[in-house]
């Protein structure tokens, strides 16, 4: 594309040469000359400030929205905290009571490693692309939408501390949870609020997925709320959740997410950790090893990869553009060097040859502006889809950029100004 653009860039003047008559050529005045490199010149100008305007609004939008994105909570504390997957596989695990030992025995491996300060499993990871929901049904539903669903999160009890969520209500799974005892379960913050508005859910019932109008299946007592997590991304409204123990739900997950809180580096425990797993059976495979911090910036990573490429684009077009604006001034004051060298003469003042070269540089700066705006508005909508918090036309933006493009137009006059105000008028009324 650049060659093309440049091979066209260098056709055109050339064969507009190779079709004019050489001693008509030589009869064209160099006024005529002038004026027309300096109108191509000015159009170059205009163009190059409107499309800094285009990068410059659609760089501001993706930055101010990722400064909400990340001013998002993601409802857990992803500071010192380790993530896996852990696998199992094989025909021995095909009793869930095998599979379960083998996740506990795992589990008790992983608490004895140094650093490790907590551990848990759960059979999905929040903003790690898990997306485990199901319906759910109320044993009271005395509401006119009866239609409740959310993430199914099947959890070992330390789950809560080690991820940092807040317990809003109620108390928190316990080891007495599991096994024969009464199925409790938590439910999130949002999910309280839309079912229990005004009321205390904790006591309530509930069944879910597999498990609805199962009459051999216990209804699950709610014993607590929980805040409310980001599951699918910090964008993402999504956060009816209930949490269960992994012992009852209707099977133990083949697949779950170890998750790791430590005392230091999280990173750094990663070998440690799997080897701990590996220790209890070396043939289970473990998988997506990440920080949660990790997880949390590649939840962003698409809005972030956008926003470099319009910033390096962007300060391309504006360094352009300021260089634009000043090589045309420069040429300008150069060819009008008489002229304001007569203005001078007839009693002109140092200030109003200064507001002449100004007000060209604002002239041509408002003309990219004026365009480059309708163009910013399109662009605005095209990247929609990645803005969040923010509105594609926001005002406070495109503000921004057109005070930021007219004090680096100010700033590229300067020197073709400062020449302009230096101007000898005996010297320029002798200059040809």
């Amino acid at each position: 594309m650049t060659t093309l653009i440049g091979l066209a860039v260098g056709l055109i003047p050339a064969l507009r040469a190779s079709r004019n008559d050489p001693q008509m050529g030589l009869r064209e005045s160099s006024q005529r000359t002038a004026g027309t490199h300096q109108w191509a010149r000015r159009t170059l100008v205009v163009a190059e400030v409107a499309v800094a305007l285009v990068l410059l609004v659609s760089t501001g939008l993706l930055l101010r929205s990722l400064r909400r994105l990340f001013a998002i909570s993601p409802g857990l504390d992803p500071t010192h905290l380790l993530t896996m997957q852990v696998q199992e596989s094989g025909r021995r695990f095909d009793n869930d009571a095998v599979r379960y030992r083998f996740f506990a025995q795992a589990l008790e491996a992983v608490r004895h490693v140094p650093g490790v300060k907590t551990a848990a499993f759960t059979s999905q990871l929040p903003l790690s692309g898990d997306l485990d929901g199901y319906g759910i049904e109320f044993e009271d539903d005395s509401s006119a939408d009866g239609d409740y669903a959310g993430f199914r999160y099947a959890v070992t009890p330390d789950y809560f501390e080690t991820m940092g969520i807040p317990l809003r209500r109620g108390r928190l799974l316990d080891e007495h949870d599991m096994a024969d005892a009464p199925v409790a379960v938590l439910i999130s913050e949002s999910l309280a609020m839309r079912k229990f508005p005004g009321r205390d859910p904790i006591g309530q019932r509930v069944r879910m997925g597999p498990d609805i109008g199962r009459l051999d299946r216990p209804w699950y007592t709610i014993v607590g709320v929980v805040g409310d997590v980001k599951q699918v991304s910090l964008a993402a409204s999504d956060s009816d959740a209930l949490y269960i123990t992994t012992t009852h739900w209707s099977d133990v997950d083949n697949v779950q997410s170890l998750v790791v809180r430590t005392r230091g580096d999280a990173g750094a425990l990663a070998s440690a950790v799997r080897n701990a797993i590996w220790l209890v059976d070396k043939n289970q495979p473990v998988v997506r090893i990440a920080t949660m911090e990790g997880l949390l910036a590649a939840s962003a990573a698409e809005r972030h990869f956008a926003l470099i490429l319009f910033e390096i684009f962007a300060l391309v077009a504006l360094v352009l553009a300021g260089a634009g604006i000043y090589g045309v001034l420069s040429g300008s004051v150069a060819e009008r060097t008489r002229e304001i060298g007569v203005r001078l003469a007839l009693g002109a003042t140092r200030d109003s040859i200064l507001a002449l070269v100004v007000r060209q540089a604002m002239m041509l700066t408002g003309i990219g502006v004026a365009i480059g705006l309708a163009g910013a508005a399109a662009a605005s909508q095209a990247i929609a889809a990645m803005l969040f918090g923010v509105s594609p036309l926001d005002p406070l933006t495109y503000l921004g950029v057109i005070v930021l493009l007219a004090g680096v137009s100010v700033i590229a006059c300067g020197v073709p100004a400062w020449r302009a105000m230096q101007v000898d008028p005996i010297v320029a009324l002798r200059y040809e």
